[in-house]
């Protein structure tokens, strides 16, 4: 059994077990977090599509941390004017744990 779920403004294949780094949430470490916007769900070769969303459908998960990505470096540069900027950014990250699909 597996789902496709959105966070984030980006969409994940989730199962039972996973383990998925996803955009900061608002929950604390430890907490249960309820995703509703669950795109697709197959269970053993039996496939519900939404249209949007698959109505009733949600997955839960345990939060296990919160964390920051790696670093991302972005270099600035105009040719013949000695303009150089170096500019970085570290994504702030939850580690979430799937422990059920709800159907």
């Amino acid at each position: 059994m597996y789902a496709v779920l959105e966070t984030g403004s980006k969409q994940y294949r989730v199962a039972p077990g996973d383990t998925l780094e996803i955009e900061r949430l608002d929950a604390e470490a430890g907490k249960p977090v309820t995703f509703d916007r669950v795109l697709l769900v197959n269970r053993d070769g039996n496939v519900t599509v939404g249209s949007p969303t698959v109505s009733g459908a949600n997955v839960v998960a345990d939060v296990v941390a919160h964390k920051r990505g790696e670093k991302k470096l972005t270099f600035k540069m105009k040719r013949r004017k000695g303009y150089h900027k170096t500019i970085g950014h570290r994504q702030e990250l939850t580690v979430v744990k799937i422990t059920e699909i709800k159907a």
